[in-house]
């Protein structure tokens, strides 16, 4: 029975993908349903070698609703909440990632085709699309959820759909203190430096949990704060009400109406912002935010992949650099980020797929326009008998130069401080 079923579902799917399109799915479920069984007699009439009984038509149909109403293939992919994010290689290949591993699924499409046309019925409400001529598209589901579709000729084996799903539930500072990630102490510590307006940087590869620490810090920021994100596409989940949430726009098939990151740090600039969370910065944004931070804007927070603390600062200077042209020399640039930036919080994923803080190093001000970091806290790791990793962050007695600071600004102390 079940071949029969699976022969009979392709059949008709593909025939689906031909007779119907967006606007199809526009109309009221029913109307839908109702569509969808007519073409599911009409399917069952023309392949006469393959009889079905009323249980297995009824089976088939109700399938096949499910299917054709929701994502088709990855539809239950969505509603599993262990998996985190979907990626589409091609129609028969389909990976998940679950707790920070990726994972080959059984999960196919029919083809190319049906591919498509799963990818149309993301965008389509949306409002976005993507063709020969713009063929790649990074857009927000209603959910929150990030996707990512990308198509030749840029991509030589066909559709690339990745998915990266939205949490709803956001975690706490207290989920990372269980996960051991950190202690109450250094919470503690962080919290101080969010609220006396320390400038940090979180730096880490990809899905090492960036954007996760970036909420969790936010969260720190008093709720009488005046509070702007700007986004690619938005992901913080701030509790706070007194926020602004700006996200760029790309320029349509015309090439026109982009608004970019650097555009709207500059027009922040005007919104009387108490803080400023740029969710993360890889190019010309990047002077601007740290003239932003140097002019008043103490308190700035935001995101960049790199290996280590000290990767982040030269590709902080780097991205300066490009976009400043001929216009600004290097030593101005290492000026701007010694001021400007006070913390850097650097992530790691490891193979097993656990995320951890690997340091939390200051950027002393001594020197102008040479780099001198000092680590305060670094990841001690080791593994178990079964090579399961075990690790922990561990005060490496360094005092922070800005220890009084905190003192003075929110009233936190510390025993391993004081006894320095």
């Amino acid at each position: 029975m079940e071949d029969k079923l699976e022969i009979l579902k392709d059949y008709i799917k593909k025939e689906l993908v031909k007779m119907t399109d967006s606007k199809f799915f526009m109309q009221e479920e029913f109307k839908v349903k109702s569509e969808i069984e007519r073409l599911v007699v009409q399917a069952i009439k023309e392949n006469r070698k393959i009889s079905l009984t009323h249980n297995e038509r009824e089976k088939l149909m109700s399938e096949l609703i499910d299917d054709i109403l929701g994502l088709g293939p990855i539809e239950r992919l969505l509603a599993d909440p262990s998996v985190w994010e979907i990626m589409v290689n091609d129609p028969k290949q389909v990976y998940v990632e679950r707790d920070g591993k990726l994972e080959l699924t059984d999960i196919t499409f029919i083809d190319e085709d049906h591919l498509l046309y799963v990818i149309e019925k993301i965008l389509s409400p949306l409002g976005r699309r993507v063709t020969e001529f713009e063929p790649y598209v990074d857009a927000r589901l209603r959910d929150g959820s990030r996707v990512n579709v990308i198509r030749s000729p840029i991509a030589l084996k066909g559709p690339v759909l990745t998915i990266r799903k939205f949490s709803r539930r956001l975690l706490k500072v207290d989920d990372l203190i269980d996960f051991g990630t950190l202690d109450k102490y250094i919470a503690g510590f962080l919290e101080a430096c969010v609220r006396s307006h320390l400038n940090i940087l979180i730096s880490g590869g990809t899905s090492s949990g960036k954007t996760t620490t970036l909420n969790i810090l936010s969260s720190f920021i008093p709720t009488d704060e005046r509070i702007i994100t700007i986004e690619d596409t938005a992901e913080l989940q701030l509790p706070h009400r007194h926020k602004v949430c700006l996200e760029t726009r790309p320029p349509n098939i015309e090439g026109k109406g982009e608004i970019t990151i650097r555009d709207l740090v500059k027009n922040v600039l005007h919104m009387r912002p108490d803080r400023l969370i740029i969710g993360e910065v890889r190019g010309a944004e990047t002077l601007d935010m740290l003239q932003a931070m140097n002019i008043g804007q103490e308190g700035s927070m935001t995101t960049l992949h790199a290996n280590s603390a000290f990767d982040a600062l030269l590709r902080l200077e780097t991205m300066s650099l490009m976009s400043a042209g001929e216009n600004i020399s290097t030593e101005v640039v290492k000026r701007q980020i010694i001021s400007g930036i006070d913390l850097i919080i650097q992530q790691v994923r490891f193979f097993d797929g656990s995320r951890w803080i690997m340091s939390i190093t200051e950027i002393l001000k001594s020197k102008e326009t040479e780099y001198q970091l000092q680590d305060i806290f670094v990841l001690e790791k080791t593994y178990d008998i079964s090579g399961k990793i075990q690790a922990g962050i561990k005060f490496t007695g360094k005092i922070p130069s800005f220890y009084n600071r905190l003192k003075e600004e929110t009233g936190f102390s510390w025993d391993i401080f004081e006894n320095k």
